[in-house]
């Protein structure tokens, strides 16, 4: 039986993490911190950790691509993407008017992720401009927060799962700024995940450029562009060294035994950048694995 760390339970990557190993019997530990989802692989606790790294609304999660980077070196051994179907949640009945109608303007503070909360912004602008929001670690924990605090005014945005959990009605279902919100998840572990299948590889690397080499970034691009490598993903983060000085976070479409992507890579080193490889791993679209 494996063991994986992830979110608390009612998460949204709770949800993501049940859905790419349906049908196996896993010993999950949920842990209300990311840093904790970590840790819990490198320390040996678990096998595998669920990372979420990016989504079509709000674009990388800045926070968990530094920890990659910065605080862990665990491989990534699988990727897939899942909906991310936000809800409104809380206790109806202490938030109806003298008609027996959810009034809107009863609830006094709206609790969420910053990802989540930042994924429904044109809702809260529309029916909830006079709320306060607060963030927490996980969706899951807003949804218990909002649990633990009855007569409160508070809401939060969650799962149906996670309402369903704490015994919290649905205020209103799918209240996401665009229907398409899908979140990506990362799977980080020292063993490969042979699971499923699929025929589309990626590798995930992390290129930092040598200081003081004007076109340094052209040259490394030019090194996939002639050999037409595909790269689905380029964005820098800071390397926390210098101000100014930046890391290079690459995806590519790609396995990292393909013939043409070692030689690109001996390549870019040899122009005195630094490469360091995070995984190379199976790509799930969402068709691919429901």
């Amino acid at each position: 039986m494996k063991t994986i760390a992830v979110l608390p339970a009612g998460s949204v990557s709770d949800e993501a993490a049940r859905h790419l190993f349906r049908g196996e019997e896993i010993d999950w530990k949920h842990h209300r911190l990311i840093s904790d989802v970590f840790l819990s692989t490198v320390n040996g606790i678990s096998d595998y950790s669920i990372i979420p790294i990016e989504n079509t609304i709000e674009g990388s999660v800045s926070l968990h691509m530094d920890w990659l980077v910065h605080e862990v070196d665990i491989p990534i051994q699988a990727e897939w993407v899942y909906p991310s179907i936000q809800n409104l949640i809380g206790r109806q009945s202490e938030l109806l008017n003298g008609s027996g109608e959810l009034d809107y303007s009863r609830i006094k503070k709206v609790i969420s992720h910053p990802v989540a909360i930042a994924q429904c912004l044109q809702f809260l602008r529309t029916h909830l401009p006079h709320a306060e929001t607060e963030h927490v670690s996980s969706t899951a924990e807003g949804v218990r927060i909002v649990r633990n605090n009855p007569n409160a005014g508070w809401a939060a945005i969650g799962t149906m799962t996670a309402a369903a959990n704490e015994s919290l009605d649905v205020l209103a279902r799918g209240i996401t700024d665009h229907d398409n919100n899908y979140t990506r998840f990362l799977l980080v572990g020292s063993e490969p995940y042979t699971a499923r299948q699929s025929d589309t590889m990626k590798t995930s690397i992390l290129i930092t450029l040598p200081e003081d080499f004007p076109g340094a970034l052209h040259q490394v691009l030019s090194a996939f562009a002639w050999r037409k490598i595909n790269l689905s993903r380029i964005e820098s983060r800071p390397t926390k060294k210098k101000l100014g000085n930046y890391y290079f976070f690459i995806d590519i479409d790609m396995a990292l035994d393909t013939v043409l992507l070692p030689a690109a890579l001996q390549e870019i080193e040899a122009l005195g950048c630094q490469v360091r490889i995070l995984g190379s791993y199976p790509s799930f679209s969402e068709d691919k694995i429901l």
